[in-house]
């Protein structure tokens, strides 16, 4: 005989009364700062920026501790901080300063900001976008030497001590290109080798004559080549959208990026180098024609035995897996209609789940909301998307899986 009881057998008064307790233990679970994604999806938890920072750039190393960098400051100038969560994110370390000079850093745009890799040694590498008074300074556009704002901006890179507990003096990587705007990247593979990426122009043009360059470390970041172009003549390159790129498990070094062909076609670019950034495959993998710049940026995960990325295409948010041989990805959106969805992140569990993050309703100045997706191994949507609170202006959130292949979500 069961043990059930309906709700029915109450008086109605009652039944109203338990229906809405229902209701509403079913929206504090929904907003609580931790839930389970349901249907044996791993659970996440939604962790807040330390110190009121924004733009959080987040890795995780071969132990599970998260690393992760922030902004601090005004929007055209600021600086960056680097801090260890612990305790699963309950708490967090001291912040450690990663910009040497005071204001070099920059998170106007939501593009131009840090991005922070983390080798097998433990090191934190990050790269970002110097702002206008950053030193060391950059080359000069020769046919436009005092016209542009961006004439001289440095891309700069610094590295932590092997301890942890500091990082060596800020440097610009800009050797021969200059006309730095949209954001840049860093990836390290597992053999040490470290690589610095951005667009620009080795000569006076326009869009669609800028490339993606690569400097690249084959001593964990002690010294850095000249940078070499990895995209092709001819696409140029979305000059205010971000770029990213990867180093898998195995060493295969990839990156996305905005192309800028005719100044029209801002299609998502795949590149892949099996030979640690000396030459390069390209594969145009999303397409979108649009007369402007759509500042909009990418990521990177690899997990279960497959590398994932994830961009932006007319206000929506695609991902895909992807491989070295550049096969034609099939892209998957989250569900629900597309509302101006940018600035995704994405994580993905070792039993093959994935989590994507991105930012709903942003615009120039708003960030708008933080929403997500879980995504199980067969990419089937786990549910639907999930919906937090407003995001800081120029900020959004940062997905990363732990060892025991629960989520986070730091925003």
């Amino acid at each position: 005989m069961s043990n059930a009881v309906s709700i029915s057998k109450f008086s109605p008064r009652l039944s109203i009364w338990l229906l809405a307790l229902t209701v509403a233990l079913g929206v504090m679970l929904a907003t609580a700062g931790s839930a389970v994604s349901g249907h044996g999806a791993p659970a996440i938890k939604r962790i807040p920026v330390p110190d009121d920072g924004i733009e959080p750039q987040a890795a995780v190393d071969d132990e599970g501790t998260i690393h992760l960098v922030y902004y601090k400051g005004e929007a055209a100038g600021g600086d960056l901080f680097y801090v260890k969560p612990s305790d699963q994110g309950a708490s967090f370390s001291a912040p450690v300063a990663v910009n040497t000079q005071s204001g070099s850093a920059v998170a106007a745009g939501a593009i131009r900001g840090a991005q922070i890799a983390v080798g097998v040694d433990g090191r934190v590498h990050v790269a970002w976008n110097g702002s206008r008074v950053a030193k060391p300074k950059g080359l000069l556009n020769p046919a436009q030497p005092s016209d542009s704002p961006h004439n001289g901006t440095p891309m700069l890179y610094a590295r932590s001590n092997p301890e942890g507990t500091a990082f060596e003096p800020q440097r610009n990587l800009m050797q021969k290109t200059f006309g730095l705007d949209g954001g840049g990247s860093v990836a390290v593979d597992r053999s040490g080798h470290v690589y610095v990426t951005w667009h620009g122009l080795d000569r006076a043009g326009k869009e669609a004559d800028r490339r993606v360059w690569v400097a690249r470390s084959d001593d964990n970041g002690e010294t850095f080549s000249e940078e070499r172009p990895a995209s092709s003549k001819g696409t140029g390159s979305c000059g205010c959208c971000g770029l990213r790129t990867f180093a898998d498990s195995r060493g295969i070094f990839y990156g996305l990026y905005r192309s800028a062909t005719a100044e029209v076609h801002r299609d998502i670019y795949l590149l892949a180098s099996s030979d640690q950034g000396k030459t390069f495959r390209s594969q145009k993998v999303h397409a979108w024609e649009i007369q402007a710049c759509p500042m909009s940026s990418m990521s990177f995960a690899e997990g279960s035995d497959r590398v994932l990325a994830a961009w932006e295409t007319e206000g929506q948010i695609y991902w895909a897996a992807i491989d070295a041989d550049l096969s034609e990805p099939r892209p998957l959106a989250p569900s629900g209609p597309a509302n101006r969805r940018k600035y995704p992140s994405l994580a993905v569990s070792p039993k093959g789940y994935t989590l994507l993050a991105w930012n709903e309703g942003a615009s120039w100045g708003k960030a708008g909301t933080l929403a997500w997706q879980v995504f199980d191994k067969n990419n089937k949507p786990v549910g639907q998307p999930g919906a937090g609170s407003a995001l800081p202006k120029w900020s959004f959130a940062a997905a990363v899986t732990l060892k025991d292949g629960s989520f986070r979500l730091i925003y």
